[in-house]
């Protein structure tokens, strides 16, 4: 954990969802993977998507097929692994799972009186589902989805949207600004979302970037493990 200032105890704490809460790298590797068996290419091994879990359909079609957004069938095949990953939401052979420590840490907010809730640059498409069929998600007080809004994170709108949220879900019993509220993302676009919201920010080092990477990102702290927020508390 390296602390970079003090923080103010929290009245909401907004966290990012893929290499955040959950582990969903197995499931969209799967997705792409499927892909190549389709075409009768040999499949990948985790180790090749996992690292790019985080930038979702375009990460895994690039590992898969070494092609980019600007490729002539990119959109077409962006729509068939959508396809198959929505598929796979609460399929008995899903293997999405939350990290480690993240029950505890939900739990913990909870009883502390602390709301959470989610921004996730996922669409509502996948989000929704997701989170009806994961029981440790249900706790939350907003769920932001990267199409709930205009605008999609690195842009502040998302997080002013779960702030608003969780204001309704308070009932008028305090007045809060988004300076009350911590957002905890394993992304830079995270990072600039929660400052342009006006939010203290906590990189999750326990995702897919790893630490190292994340020591340039100019996030209020960065934390190796999900029970370290609660020492922050």
């Amino acid at each position: 954990m390296r602390l970079a200032k003090q923080l103010i105890k929290p009245s909401a704490i907004f966290f990012d969802l893929d290499g955040t809460l959950i582990d969903s790298a197995p499931d969209l590797g799967a997705a792409a993977d499927k892909m190549r068996l389709d075409r009768g290419l040999p499949s990948l091994p985790d180790t090749l998507y996992r690292p790019m879990a985080g930038a979702g359909a375009r990460g895994m079609l690039k590992v898969a097929f070494d092609i980019s957004p600007d490729h002539a069938d990119f959109l077409i095949m962006r729509e068939e692994f959508f396809a198959n990953y929505e598929a796979s939401i609460g399929a008995k052979t899903a293997r999405t799972t939350a990290f480690t420590g993240v029950h505890e840490m939900l739990r913990s907010l909870e009883a502390q009186g602390i709301l959470w809730g989610i921004v996730t640059n996922k669409s509502k498409r996948f989000t929704e589902p997701l989170v009806a069929c994961t029981a440790l998600l249900h706790g939350a007080c907003a769920v932001v989805s990267g199409d709930t809004t205009p605008h999609a994170k690195p842009h502040p709108a998302p997080l002013l949207e779960a702030f608003r949220l969780a204001s309704q879900a308070m009932q008028n019993q305090r007045t809060i600004t988004p300076a009350d509220c911590w957002y905890v993302g394993d992304d830079k676009r995270d990072i600039d979302a929660g400052r342009g919201a006006n939010m203290a920010t906590i990189a999750a080092a326990w995702g897919y970037e790893g630490e190292h990477q994340l020591t340039t990102w100019n996030a209020d702290h960065i934390l190796t493990e999900p029970s370290k927020l609660i020492a922050l508390l």
